[in-house]
């Protein structure tokens, strides 16, 4: 078992690779965070309701859906880095004709093209992370793509402030199109990255695996252990010294994989697929989408009306997420995946609990109350805070390690599909539910939900530091 006291010098061509491959990680955070802004400017181009906004907001994500259990057998069948490139031609067409968008079917279908690459994105980028890494120096190579989210959804935020100051009609398009430049440019980038090495010897091509291996390895010595790691898991005899070697078709092609996760997995695969599918669902369920979203619409309720004020504060959201996101990465192999998140869940249960006190008070008041406005502006930066140094990367670290490497591609797919789902729901209903129970009721109920939340992060195994091919074991000796 490797631990996180060798190799802890950070190789340069696995910083940029991870890096170019987070690209299509940067526009997902764009696309998502853009659309916060401009939804106030597309409702009044296009004369459209409340209704026919939330059906926007949830196309992307009900999109994502079947594109999520897609991205992982294709993964699994044409490789990592082709992944990527599918993704970014999807961002590139979806972002095209949302610019275009003449009427609201055409913003919708535009819309659920972007939902398929955000969905490939989601997959794809923490894999490729995953596998690229040294188990060192995982949580922090695994958690740029977490950070490129966070840098795409500053600049979403800043691009809803700045395009705001065009006419109605070309300035919620540009905000909308603008992905379709780094799309391109990844398409071309990822003709030169190198193809995960775990995916290589899934297929046989161990010669092919070392050569990556020793690019993304501090040492020599490094390299040849990882790939004899990665023999033995595949099923390659680890003395093997064929560059070309012979696997069983259903590990190639991952045939097989999802129906085994299912139905005939062991007990401690069983707990690492509960426990992955378990950290989805708390992330999306716990109003994270509903802030990042629908957040000008919460800062409207408490009496800041001016647009120009409202996409600004929106900017501080961008701001506070890519800071925390940065700190985060430092912070994952210093004091492990289980800390950040029970920190992090204190944290977003504290300042759910605020929001509805806050909103609460000035729903009930007749005047408008400034301190009101100004707390609820400052509670939702802590809020994301606290979700960007914990909860928010380490659920993407913590599940893109923990599956054996059989079930890792489309045991992801279905965190993913989780992840959508919950999402879908959220985005989908909270205009209808906070009209319901209030604007402050919601923000109880989502406090309570973090409050369960941190009661499932006590009870996970911690994993800084494990190589991929012990995570098994990890599970297996938790359970007893």
């Amino acid at each position: 078992m490797e631990n996180g006291g060798c190799h802890r010098r950070l190789n340069k061509y696995t910083c940029a690779t991870v890096l170019a491959a987070s690209i299509v990680s940067a526009m997902f955070g764009y696309v998502t965070g853009v659309m916060s802004g401009a939804l106030i400017f597309i409702q009044e181009d296009l004369q459209i309701n409340d209704l026919q906004i939330q059906l926007l907001v949830g196309a992307s994500h009900l999109c994502a859906l079947p594109g999520s259990l897609v991205a992982g057998r294709t993964s699994d069948y044409i490789g990592r880095c082709y992944t990527i490139t599918l993704a970014s031609i999807a961002f590139l067409l979806g972002s095209i004709l949302m610019g275009y968008g003449p009427s609201y079917p055409i913003l919708m279908i535009g819309n659920c093209i972007v939902g398929v690459g955000v969905s490939f994105a989601m997959v794809v980028a923490p894999l490729y992370s995953t596998e690229i890494s040294p188990p060192s120096s995982r949580g922090f190579f695994t958690s740029l793509p977490t950070l490129s989210v966070n840098t795409g959804f500053l600049l979403g935020y800043m691009s809803n402030y700045f395009f705001e100051k065009l006419p109605h009609k070309l300035g919620w398009r540009m905000m909308v199109a603008v992905p379709a430049i780094p799309s391109l440019c990844l398409i071309i980038l990822m003709l030169k990255l190198v193809e995960s090495p775990r995916w290589l010897v899934m297929q046989g091509r161990v010669g092919d695996a070392l050569k990556v291996l020793l690019l993304i390895s501090t040492t020599k010595e490094e390299a040849e252990q990882r790939l004899r790691q990665i023999k033995c898991v595949v099923g390659i005899d680890e003395n093997c010294t064929l560059d070309i070697a012979q696997v069983p078709q259903k590990t190639s092609s991952g045939k097989g994989a999802l129906k085994e996760l299912f139905c005939k997995s062991s007990p401690p695969v069983r707990r690492i697929f509960i426990t992955a599918v378990g950290l989805h669902l708390f992330l999306r369920i716990g109003g994270s989408a509903a802030i990042l979203l629908y957040s000008p619409r919460v800062f409207e309720r408490t009496g800041i009306t001016d647009k120009s004020t409202l996409m600004l504060a929106t900017v501080g959201i961008g701001i506070s997420k890519v800071v925390f996101a940065f700190i985060s990465i430092f912070l994952s192999d210093r004091f492990g995946r289980r800390i950040l998140l029970l920190v992090s869940a204190v944290g977003v249960t504290v300042t759910m609990l605020g929001l509805g006190i806050c909103l609460t008070i000035v729903e009930k008041s007749i005047e408008k109350l400034l301190w009101a406005s100004c707390l609820t502006v400052i509670l939702t930066y802590i809020f994301v805070a606290s979700m960007s140094i914990g909860i928010g990367p380490v659920t993407w670290v913590y599940s893109s390690e923990i599956f054996p490497l059989r079930f890792r591609a489309q045991g992801l797919s279905v965190c993913v599909i989780v992840n959508r789902m919950m999402t879908v729901a959220v985005v989908t209903s909270f205009i209808s539910t906070y009209k319901a129970i209030t604007m402050g009721g919601i923000f109880f109920m989502f406090a309570a939900i973090n409050a369960v939340a941190l009661v499932f992060y006590y009870f996970l195994p911690e994993t800084k530091g494990i190589s991929l091919e012990d995570m098994e074991t990890i599970f297996e000796r938790n359970s007893n």
